[in-house]
């Protein structure tokens, strides 16, 4: 799926068989068929999304240099297959997706700021921010949108930014505890998630240019993404 070119990966678009795979994934999904699909998902499925995050490692370092692209087949950038069984009534054992986040270098988990890039056969986005983030973290971005409210709609507003993305994620009924309800941005201190969501077309997936096109969504991101870092106190 790469080649070299300059002594830079290459990356030419996912195969077929990855919605393929994924979607006979969703029919049966059970050790028993994946074990006799193993070989399937590692040439349709993690090897090409390995060599996607190495072709994402140059862009991602020209937009800030403080979020990681990591093509490890355990603890980097792609997302574990396998779903957490323990505490969820769910107990299929595999993700029907793939996941693929470019965390903060600060970050320890998926709820530290990152781009995201989400790949399922019903469904294909980029999203961005910061989701369920803790209380802290919540309050302090929060603060700074209250404190800063300019510069928080110059971020949220960009043209580049609306015209791609829409903001998504949980809210609250009611404004947080120290917030009238006559507030400006009230509707963005509710948010119990900072995340917006850019949707892509299948066909995304299979062309050459897929490096630049989420290059492109994630660079238009930028003023958002930078201001919930700072919020934050990690740089941008």
């Amino acid at each position: 799926m790469s080649t070299r070119n300059s002594g830079s990966p290459r990356f030419t678009g996912f195969p077929l068989g990855l919605l393929h795979f994924l979607e006979e994934l969703s029919r049966y999904n059970n050790r028993k068929w994946f074990e006799a699909n193993r070989d399937r998902y590692e040439r349709d499925v993690r090897e090409p999304a390995l060599a996607y995050i190495a072709a994402m490692e140059a862009p991602l370092k020209k937009i800030s240099p403080h979020f990681t692209a990591v093509p490890k087949k355990v603890g980097g950038s792609l997302m574990r297959l396998h779903r957490d069984v323990r505490f969820s009534n769910n107990k299929l054992p595999y993700k029907t997706n793939v996941g693929i986040q470019f965390r903060h270098e600060a970050g320890k988990d998926i709820h530290s700021p990152g781009l995201y890039f989400h790949i399922a056969p019903d469904e294909v986005f980029i999203a961005v921010g910061i989701w369920h983030p803790d209380g802290d973290t919540l309050r302090a971005i929060r603060e700074t949108i209250d404190e800063y409210p300019g510069d928080w709609r110059k971020a949220r507003d960009a043209k580049p930014f609306r015209q791609r993305f829409e903001l998504a994620g949980d809210t609250l009924q009611r404004p947080p505890r120290g917030y009238g309800i006559d507030h400006p941005d009230v509707e963005d201190l509710k948010r119990k998630d900072h995340i917006a969501v850019a949707k892509l077309d299948h066909d995304v997936l299979f062309d050459g240019t897929l490096v630049n096109t989420t290059t492109d969504n994630f660079r238009a991101a930028s003023k958002y993404m930078r201001f919930l870092c700072e919020a934050v106190g990690v740089d941008y």
